[in-house]
């Protein structure tokens, strides 16, 4: 076994990315702290060719040499907005004809595995403060929310790392 070389991953170019098709998913970011994370989410969002990232909120926006860190240079593949209130942003998707779900536990929260969508759906997927977790105030407004299934003593996942599985099982039903 031997590691493959980048000529061997016939890897797109940034142009031939944003002419590419997506799968009709986008990240919506609220109030995320780390710069790193938004960093991870842009990358994540790059290997599975999602729609788009709103960045909400206190969510810092590219150009950023922290989100850069971790994006490698996914802040020029994949597109991106800010859009300062997070409820005018799903009122709007929804009006797109977008369902808008939260990575959130809530007393009405769907296991991912047990997520039936239809390939064509349009997603928007919220992703909430490190802390504090999606805001409350938007929970009312959104369509469902997903959980996570988790096995350990911790309750919660890092908000890249919840990205990063979340956006992986909607790719594979696209």
């Amino acid at each position: 076994m031997k590691k493959r070389s980048l000529q061997e991953l016939h890897r797109v170019s940034v142009e031939q990315f944003k002419q590419q098709p997506k799968i009709p998913v986008v990240v919506i970011l609220d109030n995320i702290r780390s710069m790193h994370n938004v960093g991870s989410v842009f990358r994540t969002a790059d290997a599975f060719a999602i729609d788009k990232i709103y960045l909400c909120g206190i969510t810092a926006c590219p150009p950023n040499k922290e989100i850069n860190k971790t994006a490698l240079g996914a802040t020029e593949s994949v597109t991106w907005e800010y859009q300062e209130d997070a409820l005018v942003l799903i009122k709007k998707l929804q009006q797109e004809q977008y369902k808008v779900f939260a990575a959130e536990q809530t007393d009405k929260s769907v296991l991912l595995p047990d997520l039936c969508l239809h390939p064509d759906e349009k997603i928007a997927l919220i992703l909430g403060n490190e802390v504090f977790g999606v805001d409350d105030r938007l929970l009312p407004s959104l369509d469902g929310a997903i959980e996570i299934p988790q096995f350990g003593t911790k309750h919660s996942l890092n908000v890249s790392v919840a990205a990063g599985i979340i956006l992986w099982h909607l790719s594979q039903i696209r």
